[in-house]
């Protein structure tokens, strides 16, 4: 826990050993009693008041038995803090110490700018869809070239299918990826195949089946509403135990797990009128819980404001992240590529949109969007790329579409090779999304497991109406959802085996030459045919050396002027010596 020195320094709520007996403390300001449930027998142990809001308690308890609270004499409930709930979301908690794991390698630190981040879901990585099968997979990727693993989010969700974001137990890890012993496994694992572990977090909501928190206390503000169910209590009356208690998650995940870093979903729905945003706070707590733990971690947001206040530091009025997601690079190319235009794609229709990316960072900075109904985001020019992530696909991108459909589904094979060398030769750190590295065509569906009947018919109603899905779609509660959203593993041949080493190349060459790590300079130059963007050059490096030049049209173009003296280093296809070929991507180094 954070020291007693520290200014964010609480009482954790989490059980935990005092000597030979076990200390449980639960904060349930709605209650006037609170029992202790024991074991399956349901013993009722009187739990001693603090102040009326929390309830302690001391007693002989080991690793793995059955525990839970009851308030005023209610139906037994998990525990808000709960590690493990083997029996499910409605049932309760099992109690397990993560201090007991015995760990054999040491956390990974990768530089900001060095990362290639490989984004996955673990249900659907492998046929098992287990941490423990996940591990078996690692060789992959470490053959493949990444460096960072990217885990959506495993809090305990109702039933064994579910993209994560429908968590109701925060601190517990899937029982059906296997539970938290087994996340312990697959991260040592990763540390000792030298790759760090990220793990996507959600703060904004729980999820509508399971949530009991309401009964402990004001765990939610009734006047923050997200597209998803109601905000948490951050910023209104009794507000300081819930930080405490989001506070208390992270240094579960960063030091007791020994995770590398954290991805907070959609920050830009949590709302927190305090004078320090609750974000700030949670950047300042992984600090420390890294630090304890020794070593550091990297906080990534995902936010769709278009700024850089989620990556300005908390002494300068910011929030103090590491970097932040960056949609409009996805949403650029998509666009252009496959040629949609409506939903989030109406505002980047063509090609200059991607070069504003490039240049500017964001493509709506300040100016009005069709899709927002108003001016949207504001220009970044003094960030370096490094502060950004950027992907092609991702498992909202792909699984929001009517079909989830991936990029290689929707497009030819030069797009989707140009789709990856925009990706990775981009000056922003670059994320795939698991399978993308060979050309996956099963799709990424949306799927869920709920056992209320009216949240099963809200949930496919939904999904039309929000996302604007025309026809008949994937049933999101089928099982057959969640099997066919599973990586094939394939890619002997074809256009699979193709698509796997021109990743592998594109990452080597990454890794090999210092001016794609290089963020704080680079310019871009526009040659045109007719009134089309045609040729778009990325320059990088120190010193401007190293000239990415991408071929976004679907004709042959003539090499610009600006490149000809210099040194051909790589090209994606095998065009003339001459031209640029179809959506080839081509880098020259300027002779030294």
């Amino acid at each position: 826990m954070p020291s007693p020195t520290s200014a964010l320094s609480f009482d954790s709520c989490r059980p935990s050993r005092k000597g030979p007996l076990t200390s449980f403390r639960v904060w349930a300001p709605r209650a006037k009693h609170v029992d202790l449930i024991l074991g399956e027998g349901a013993e009722r142990v009187s739990m001693n008041s603090e102040d009326g809001e929390f309830f302690t308690i001391e007693l002989e308890a080991e690793a793995g038995l059955r525990y839970g609270y009851s308030l005023d004499g209610g139906p037994a409930r998990p525990d808000p803090c709960t590690v493990h709930q083997p029996a499910g979301v409605h049932e309760i908690s099992e109690l397990y110490f993560c201090g007991d794991f015995e760990w054999k390698n040491g956390c990974v630190e990768i530089e900001r700018g060095d990362l290639i981040i490989y984004e996955m879901h673990i249900g659907t990585f492998t046929d098992e869809g287990t941490f423990d099968a996940a591990i078996e997979r690692l060789d992959d990727l470490v053959e493949l070239g990444v460096n960072a693993l990217e885990v959506l989010p495993v809090a305990q969700f109702p039933g064994e299918r579910n993209w994560g974001y429908d968590g109701v137990q925060p601190f517990a890890t899937q029982c059906s990826y296997g539970g938290p012993e087994a996340f312990m496994r697959f991260i040592d694992a990763a540390h000792g195949k030298g790759l760090a572990v990220f793990l996507d977090v959600v703060f904004n909501h729980l999820g509508p089946e399971g949530n009991y928190l309401n009964e402990f206390g004001p765990y939610f503000d009734r006047k923050v509403h997200t597209p998803w169910g109601a905000g948490f209590n951050f910023g209104g009356s009794n507000s300081q135990p819930v930080r405490h208690w989001v506070m208390d998650c992270v240094w579960q995940w960063i030091h007791d797990f020994r995770l590398d870093g954290l991805r907070l979903d959609a920050v830009h729905a949590i709302v927190d009128s305090s004078p320090t945003h609750i974000l700030a706070d949670l950047n300042e707590i992984a600090d420390e819980a890294a630090a304890a733990r020794g070593g550091a971690c990297i906080m990534i947001a995902e936010s769709l404001l278009n700024d850089d206040v989620m990556v300005t530091p908390r002494d300068k009025g910011g929030n103090g992240f590491d970097a932040e997601w960056n949609e409009d690079f996805h949403h650029a190319v998509s666009a252009w590529m496959t040629g949609e235009r409506d939903g989030k794609y109406v505002d980047y229709g063509e090609k200059g949109a991607i070069a504003n990316v490039f240049r500017d960072t964001f493509h709506l900075a300040g100016q009005f969007s069709e899709f927002y109904g108003q001016n949207w985001g504001r220009p970044v020019r003094d960030k370096p790329g490094d502060r950004f992530v950027i992907s092609l696909q991702n498992h909202d991108h792909i699984g929001n579409r009517a079909r989830g459909e991936r990029f290689a589904a929707l497009v030819d094979e030069p797009q989707l090779r140009l789709g990856a060398c925009l990706t990775l030769l981009s000056p922003y750190v670059p994320m795939l999304y698991m399978g993308e590295e060979y050309g996956e065509t099963n799709p990424f569906l949306f799927f869920c497991e709920f056992g209320d009947e009216r949240l099963i018919a809200a949930v496919r109603k939904g999904r039309k109406r929000d996302y604007g899905l025309k026809g008949e779609i994937p049933d999101p509660q089928a099982e057959d959802s969640f099997m066919q959203s599973k990586l094939a593993w394939s890619w002997g041949e074809g256009l699979s085996s193709r698509m796997r080493e021109l990743y592998r190349d594109l990452i080597e060459l990454r890794k090999s030459l210092p001016a794609l790590r290089h963020y704080e300079e680079k310019a871009i130059w526009i040659d045109h045919d007719g009134d089309e963007m045609s040729v778009l050059v990325l320059t990088r490096g120190e010193k401007q050396d190293l000239h990415c030049v991408f071929n976004l049209s679907e004709t042959e173009q003539k090499f610009p002027d600006m490149i000809r003296e210099g040194e051909l280093r790589w090209r994606s296809s095998d065009g003339p010596a001459d031209k640029l070929s179809a959506y080839e991507a081509v880098i020259f180094e300027n002779p030294t």
